[in-house]
Formats: structure tokens, C-alpha cells, sequence
């Protein structure tokens, strides 16, 4: 789509992007607020994308190094560098070395926006960005059944994972090794919401959110 790109977010977005989630979850009681949000951005704000579409924000994409096989929970906000308290139980052995593992938390595409493959071209962009910083794995948290859509892009389930309940039950970790990763095609089922927010159930609002 020659009308769409990807960049930074910038400060400017946050009405929008506040918008975009509380159509995404609040019905199904999964929005954070605009606090934890930008809670997320500022952990890691060259991990933090928006789509911009007709000169407008279309969609957004929240990533932040986050120990592998640990996840944000939805009713905190990020109130340590992920380098120092979290790295001291996750995958980086001490506290001030940042995680390589780099946790997609939330992708959100706007309603007439889906089924263009938008979500998968968002992730893509952030493995690549991913891999150029040195980080070795990639995660995210599929809610609501849609793990089905992220496995055929190379993500597993990380079953042994205990998730915290603002997930929800039927929320599943996934992850996926950076190192040589394959060259992907968008999945048929991507014309569906995407990830953590694409899910298969139906519902008044279907998600495109990543954790």
C-alpha cells in the first residue's frame, strides 16, 4: 500500500493511539489506559511504531526488551528500566544488562485497515529492528485463540509460561528465535485482526494487538 508507512511514534499520536486500543479491548476488558501505555513507550521508545496511513495513525505497534519467557502485565505500568529490575530474574544473568529478548506487546490495526496484511508487515519491521539491536528472541502474548495465527510465522507456544490473569484465560506465550529466521509470507488468516488482537472468536471488536 503505497499510502501506508511505518515510523517512530511521536508524541502527537497518543490521542489516537489511545483510541485504537480502547476499540480494540475494552469490550472484552483488556485495555490498559493511556498510562501503562505510555508506560511501554517510555521503556523502549525506538520499539514503539506507528502505522501511518493517508497522513493519519492507522494502527500502532508497543515493543520493549522484556526477559523471555516474562511478559508485562496489563494492570501495571512500567516503573523500572527493563535492563535492571527485570533483567535480574529473566534471560540477561544481572541486573543492568538489558534482555535480548524483545517482547511485542500490543498491535492494534484500525477496523477498515485489516485483512491488508498490515499486522504482519508491522511485526516483520520490528524483528528486523530487533535483530539489527542484538537481540536474540522474540515474543509476544497471543489472547483469545489467535496463538493459531502466529504459529505459521514461526512463533511457539510457550505453554510452561504462568501469565498474569489480566490476560485472561486463554492467553498463550509465544516465542521465536531471531537467529537465521526464515523468510515468511503473510498467513491466508492475516485478512482476519492480527496477532493478540486478531482473534478467531468473533466479537463486536475484533483485536490486532500483540500481548
Amino acid at each position: 500500500m503505497t499510502d501506508t508507512r511505518i515510523r517512530l511514534l511521536r508524541e502527537d499520536d497518543w490521542d489516537d493511539v489511545v483510541a485504537l486500543e480502547e476499540r480494540a479491548y475494552a469490550a472484552a476488558g483488556l485495555s490498559e489506559g493511556r498510562e501503562a501505555l505510555r508506560s511501554r513507550y517510555r521503556a523502549s521508545p525506538d520499539t514503539c511504531f506507528v502505522l501511518e496511513h493517508a497522513g493519519s495513525p492507522g494502527g500502532y505497534l508497543l515493543a520493549l526488551p522484556y526477559p523471555l519467557l516474562r511478559c508485562p502485565d496489563l494492570g501495571r505500568s512500567e516503573d523500572t528500566d527493563p535492563g535492571e529490575e527485570l533483567g535480574r530474574n529473566g534471560d540477561t544473568g544481572g541486573r543492568g544488562t538489558r534482555p535480548t529478548n524483545m517482547h511485542a506487546h500490543d498491535l492494534v490495526i484500525a477496523e477498515g485497515l485489516r485483512g491488508r496484511g498490515l499486522a504482519h508487515r508491522m511485526l516483520r519491521h520490528l524483528e528486523r529492528t530487533a535483530r539489527e539491536t542484538g537481540h536474540l528472541t522474540i515474543s509476544l502474548v497471543a489472547v483469545r485463540g489467535s496463538h493459531v495465527l502466529w504459529t505459521p510465522l514461526g512463533y511457539r507456544a510457550r505453554p510452561e509460561v504462568d501469565l498474569p490473569a489480566s490476560y485472561g484465560d486463554r492467553a498463550v506465550y509465544m516465542a521465536m528465535p531471531l537467529d537465521a529466521a526464515p523468510a515468511r509470507t503473510p498467513h491466508p488468516r492475516d485478512a482476519r485482526p492480527s496477532p493478540l488482537s486478531t482473534c478467531p472468536v468473533p466479537g463486536p471488536h475484533p483485536r490486532s494487538e500483540v500481548g
